[in-house]
């Protein structure tokens, strides 16, 4: 909500699962009723203009479908998904049943994906990011940001496939350690930049150097990872 707010959007958040967490590690999560989420959707859709969707841990498959309905009635609204599976200190909110009704239902028809490097593995079946991410768009999926934050190296590579000959990558240089949010925060960025009428490549751009601009100023917050300051002023 903070970045879609910095990048001048609006935000309208439908919450799909309670959680247990800090800045260390997600501890528990609780679905919420599918019911009460298709009732937040058309409430929110009643009242506003929609001009891009973002989504993130979405608890279980039922809620899945939920959201899809939606989609399937609004299919001019672009869909940015970021496959939420594992938080960064290794707790659990994705399970199998989950996993498959993303890659089966929601990829389809979602313009973009943004699955960090442990989540293209296990969503692509190859620890070769090339080879996984081919395996996604040959299962239905539209394009793959495959992001960089949780590889080595002196930069942070994000990596766009899709059914161009060639990949695009962006590269910026690598700042500390693991931050808390940052995929989540990635994948808000983006879809605000497809709201305001930006193409997907200029929104991917714009959203990588807010990132980099949050992680420089991150915040110490907790005893875990810092926390990127999404609050900051951005001038598009």
């Amino acid at each position: 909500m903070q970045a879609i707010t910095s990048l001048g959007c609006h935000p309208l958040p439908v919450i799909t699962c309670l959680t247990i967490q800090d800045t260390t590690n997600v501890y528990g999560a609780e679905a919420i009723d599918p019911e009460l989420i298709r009732q937040q959707i058309d409430c929110v859709a009643k009242d506003s203009p929609i001009h891009a969707i973002k989504t993130g841990a979405l608890g279980n498959a039922a809620i899945v479908d939920v959201l899809i309905e939606f989609i399937r009635q609004h299919s001019d609204i672009p869909v940015i998904t970021d496959p939420v599976i594992k938080a960064a200190g290794g707790g659990d909110l994705a399970d199998d049943e989950l996993i498959t009704a993303m890659k089966e239902r929601l990829f389809p028809v979602a313009e973009m994906i943004t699955p960090n490097g442990i989540e293209l593995a296990m969503l692509g079946d190859s620890d070769d990011p090339d080879q996984a991410s081919e395996n996604l768009l040959t299962g239905g999926c539209a394009s793959v940001l495959a992001t960089g934050g949780h590889g080595p190296g002196p930069h942070i590579i994000n990596t766009l496939y899709n059914h161009a000959p060639e990949p695009m990558r962006w590269e910026i240089e690598r700042v500390g350690g693991e931050y808390h949010g940052t995929g989540c925060t990635l994948a808000a960025a983006i879809a605000a930049g497809r709201a305001s009428g930006l193409s997907p490549r200029a929104a991917i751009s714009q959203a990588q150097n807010y990132v980099n601009h949050a992680i420089l100023h991150a915040l110490e917050v907790g005893n875990g990872q810092p926390v990127p300051d999404r609050g900051i002023l951005w001038e598009r």
